[in-house]
């Protein structure tokens, strides 16, 4: 990693901006978006590189959103 590059990645179910040599400017977010469009922008302020790195697999469903009320179950 070259100095003050900016690097999104996955990190225990969050995603987080950080930056080489600079762990002061790093940051967390819940949502990938969120961190890309923040860590692009940081990248852009610092004029350096932003990479995004792809987060493992994992199995987990991570949809949060509710089935609604009257919907039939899935069997």
């Amino acid at each position: 990693m070259a100095q003050d590059e900016v690097h999104t990645r996955s990190n225990r179910g969050q995603w987080e901006n950080y930056v080489e040599g600079r762990p002061e400017l790093s940051a967390s977010f819940s949502s990938k978006e969120e961190a890309v469009d923040q860590g692009r922008a940081l990248a852009d302020q610092l004029g350096t590189h932003h990479t995004v790195e792809d987060a493992e697999p994992t199995g987990v469903i991570t949809d949060e959103g509710e089935p609604a009320s009257d919907s039939d179950p899935v069997i």
